[in-house]
């Protein structure tokens, strides 16, 4: 069968490739550019901790040491210390890596991937679809047809692929704009983050509200400036004059010595296109939404786009087409991205809305912060990972279900389980293979052999359904989880968004549960057709 055909080889194109090829799905990545990213220390990302798990799995290799893991937060509004989160187990650190630093990880783990073709200076001009396939072509000095089984556009904010199905992408534009410049120096909050509002040395220019500053490895840290509304210059000259109170402010003193690395304005803006697929093609990351204002970080949606998409491209190049499986993409991404972009639209006229509203509503300044630590952090309504609750894959009138504190449609815990193997793992680490999981709930089976429980109790019955399942599956078994009775079963997508939680092994339902999880029985060619 032909590759899926990846246009744009972004954070979010090269994840998807990886994330195909994990689950034997070949693939071929055009890339627009020379096949590797310019150094930009002043254009960074912020994930979540899953994210980043994520990235780690399929990259194979820890991402920590290229960026840095927050030890804490700190919220200040004037001089005062509104807001203090320290990062442990309990409150898990996001990491801040810079773009490209990012983007060569991911490069560095494709390099030796059989079933990865990058083909650098390609530039996509024509898709053409047929009912077994699409082809499309490139120019330039590699310039060629491709043929594919599906094509997944992840060419960013002006995606051609989108333009080329005339797909409108409409919504809000420069939202809001800041000053941004990337700097070598020592700062009294070492590996902590902040977002101070309202600072009070501002002697040049427009006043401004706030300003963020991350930290990068090597002592270095990014800072942001917001920016009033309107397109005012931002010269050299104003940017060092923000640089220099900033970090005097900071220090209580002089300026202190600093190496300037970059410099740059971002400009946020708010889109979301009106379809998602159309046919054999599909639109992820950047080039199906944009959003960041407040905070929250687009490029960790674009990063789920890719793992929402991979599993479900893979069971459907391997065991044909899966319609209602692949429409659930555009359903459920789409409805999680525009749910947080709603909530941002309706946050941001309160947290810029000046002092007349502080003045009505009391409590108002500390809510505000609260709201803007959300976005940073990837918490809340601003930036917490989506739940596929009204997902069309989710099972109906399953009987035996019972609940736990992961809602269905929301990710699961990252609990400790004992694999087939007997070896103990994360139940994150076992994502991403295509498999759906099977986790057994079984108190005081971490403290014996495998050997000696796995022929006991209700284990060889769960065994016989778990093999009995419309798709391979894999049965773990964890000591606990979180809000579940001895012996609940859940259901979980290779994605790790939980399907079900049942009470005890009920074959019945577990069949039910995971052939709705599939989008139902596979259709063939011939009644599949092009969408």
């Amino acid at each position: 069968m032909d590759p899926v055909i990846i246009v744009g080889a972004g954070p979010v194109g090269l994840t998807l490739a990886l994330a195909l090829a994990r689950q034997e799905v070949p693939s071929v990545l055009l890339d627009e550019g020379p096949g590797k990213d310019e150094p930009r220390p002043a254009r960074t990302v912020v994930l979540r901790e899953d994210t980043t798990a994520l990235l780690e799995r399929l990259t194979g290799v820890p991402l920590g040491g290229a960026g840095t893991h927050w030890a804490g937060w700190r919220s200040m509004r004037r001089k005062q210390v509104t807001r203090e989160i320290t990062f442990d187990e309990t409150e898990p650190a996001p990491l801040h890596i810079a773009q490209h630093v990012l983007t060569g990880a991911l490069r560095q783990a494709l390099a030796g991937e059989r079933l990865v073709k990058i083909a650098p200076d390609n530039r996509l001009d024509s898709i053409e679809q047929e009912p077994s396939g699409i082809t499309a072509h490139t120019r330039g000095p590699n310039g060629t047809w491709w043929r594919g089984s599906h094509l997944v556009g992840c060419d960013g904010p002006r995606s051609t692929v989108r333009k080329l199905l005339d797909i409108r992408f409409p919504g809000r534009t420069a939202v809001e704009r800041h000053a941004v410049a990337a700097l070598r120096t020592e700062l009294p909050w070492p590996d902590q983050a902040l977002l101070h509002r309202v600072p009070p040395w501002r002697t040049s220019g427009p006043s401004v509200g706030e300003v963020t500053g991350r930290p990068l490895p090597d002592g270095v840290w990014r800072l942001d400036w917001l920016l009033p509304p309107g397109k005012d210059l931002v010269t050299p000259e104003l940017l060092l004059a923000r640089i220099r109170e900033t970090l005097a402010g900071w220090t209580d003193g002089p300026t202190p010595p600093y190496e300037l690395l970059d410099t740059g304005v971002h400009t946020v803006h708010h889109r979301l296109a009106r379809r998602w697929r159309v046919g054999r093609v599909f639109l992820a990351g950047d080039a199906a939404h944009l959003l960041g204002v407040l905070g929250t970080q687009g490029l960790d949606e674009g990063l789920r786009d890719a793992d929402n998409l991979a599993w479900k491209l893979a069971l459907a190049w391997h065991h044909g087409p899966h319609e209602a499986l692949l429409d659930s993409y555009q359903e459920e991404r789409r409805a999680v991205v525009a749910a947080r972009l709603r909530a941002a639209d309706q946050a941001l006229p309160l947290v810029r809305g000046g002092a007349g509203l502080r003045a009505v509503v009391p409590g108002s300044t500390r809510n505000h912060d609260a709201l803007l630590t959300d976005g940073h952090l990837g918490r809340g309504a601003l930036g917490a990972p989506g739940a596929y609750d009204d997902s069309p894959l989710a099972p109906l009138h399953i009987e035996g279900e019972v609940p736990v504190d992961t809602p269905p449609g929301a990710p699961v815990a990252d609990v400790r389980v004992t694999a087939e193997d007997g070896a103990f793992v994360r139940l994150r680490d076992r994502l991403g293979r295509g498999s759906l999981l099977v986790v057994l709930v079984a108190p005081g089976t971490g403290v014996w052999e495998r050997k000696h429980w796995v022929t006991a109790g209700i284990m060889p019955r769960l065994a016989a359904a778990v093999t009995a399942l419309p798709h391979p599956a894999e049965l773990l078994v964890a000591e606990s989880y979180p809000g579940a009775a001895a012996h609940t079963v859940l259901l979980v997508r290779p994605d790790g968004h939980l399907v079900t939680a049942l009470s005890g092994v009920r074959p019945a339902d577990l069949y039910a549960a995971a052939e709705a999880t599939l989008g139902g029985p596979a259709r063939t060619e011939a009644t599949a057709g092009s969408r």
